[in-house]
């Protein structure tokens, strides 16, 4: 048989199942080898939490994903190797979606942790105990992102940093219990506030002006508009020392810019 790889992990999936790339490679080459198929190569895709779908498209939104299925309208493949299906999808839409594509080719799926799993067999049993991994699977899932939501939701109530991308002027070091002052952004909050008491009948669209200006770019180095400056003037408590997280509001742990 002539078979390709497909690999995935995302951070809280690698998090959950200590699944690392390296380490479904290694267990689909051992297992193309033990039963000599023709491991043609692997793809993967990395850091991807579950699956965008791009719903005009009707298509999986995964750049590795897409690769391999240029490969399959390609190449005569016999089969998708994977650890186990969820590997492909975890969602219900996802799985029609990459079923329907791998029947238009005629390649089914061989998932290592489920070996009686395939898309055109439709045998009760195999249904049954394949439907049960698949919901133990969303489980498992489930618990984790309560378990997740639980610490954050404690952190929050003590003013520390609940996770998630650290607000602009802010900097997250992993270990920490709360974000650090990043001096470079913290600058450019204080100008905007500035701004917008010595000039209150500006425009969100002239202080970015003024800002771009000035020299002062955004994290990814562009030029501020109107959405970013915005942004910053909403947490002005945040930047007072408020933390919030949800219904949440605490005095933080963070050190308060203005």
């Amino acid at each position: 048989m002539n078979v390709i790889g497909y690999i995935r992990v995302s951070t809280q999936g690698q998090a959950k199942d200590g699944y690392s790339l390296a380490y479904q490679q290694d267990e689909i080459r051992s297992y193309c080898i033990e039963r000599g198929w023709n491991l043609i190569t692997i793809y993967s895709d990395e850091g991807i939490s579950g699956a965008k779908v791009n719903e005009d498209a009707l298509e999986v939104d995964r750049i590795g994903f897409q690769s391999m299925l240029s490969a399959l309208s390609t190449q005569s493949i016999d089969a998708v190797i994977v650890l186990n299906t969820s590997r492909l999808w975890r969602s219900d839409i996802v799985k029609v979606l990459v079923h329907r594509e791998f029947k238009k080719h005629g390649v089914d799926v061989q998932s290592i942790e489920q070996p009686t799993y395939s898309i055109h067999k439709k045998d009760p049993n195999d249904f049954l105990i394949n439907g049960l991994m698949e919901l133990l699977d969303q489980y498992q899932r489930l618990e984790i992102a309560l378990k997740l939501g639980r610490g954050r939701n404690q952190k929050a109530q003590q003013g520390g940093y609940a996770g998630g991308r650290a607000t602009f002027g802010y900097k997250a070091k992993k270990g920490q219990k709360c974000i650090q002052v990043d001096e470079k952004q913290a600058q450019i909050v204080r100008r905007v506030f500035e701004l917008k008491e010595q000039h209150p009948t500006w425009a969100l669209t002239r202080i970015a002006e003024s800002l771009n200006e000035t020299g002062f770019t955004t994290q990814q180095g562009s030029l501020f508009t109107k959405v970013q400056v915005k942004r910053i003037l909403d947490k002005r408590d945040f930047y007072s020392g408020t933390y919030r997280y949800g219904d949440i509001e605490a005095i933080g742990l963070h050190e308060a810019i203005l």
